[in-house]
């Protein structure tokens, strides 16, 4: 795969219309909208380097704001109709990649079934009228400033 660079003009002009259209703030309060186009490179950077979205460099646009469009794009299917365009075959190398590295979210139906899978298991009781001698950790910390007596 080529090393990553911004996309060129002939390229936007064909995934352009692919991208969904933003609309301004009502209220015409808040920032102004980030230009999709360095968004998009910002996306497509974090895809190429495998970095984190916190590491991106400071000509793109926010990472959160980056990274917000890259779910809204990723979930609706458009980014990988991009990806298509741009890309062709490869592609799916790089669209299977990001899916690696997304983080899969448990709703509370996974969560529920997950925990009628697992064992119970009964807490220990602690007793003070027979304490059990702790087992000898291998981890266990012995100070060189203590001296025996």
């Amino acid at each position: 795969m080529n090393p990553h660079r911004d996309i060129n003009d002939e390229e936007w002009q064909r995934i352009a219309p692919l991208l969904p259209e933003l609309r301004p703030r009502s209220e015409l309060r808040g920032r102004p909208l980030a230009n999709t186009r360095s968004v998009l490179n910002g996306v497509l950077w974090v895809m190429y380097s495998g970095a984190t979205w916190s590491a991106m460099p400071r000509r793109y646009p926010s990472y959160q704001t980056c990274h917000r469009r890259f779910k809204a794009w990723y979930e609706s299917g458009v980014l990988k109709r991009v990806m298509e365009q741009l890309f062709g075959a490869a592609s799916e190398e790089l669209c299977a990649l990001m899916e690696g590295r997304m983080r899969s979210h448990v709703n509370a139906e996974q969560k529920s079934a997950a925990s009628e899978k697992a064992p119970v298991v009964a807490p220990a009781v602690f007793s003070p009228a027979s304490p059990q001698p702790l087992p000898s950790s291998p981890f266990a910390f012995h100070s060189p400033f203590k001296h025996a007596a």
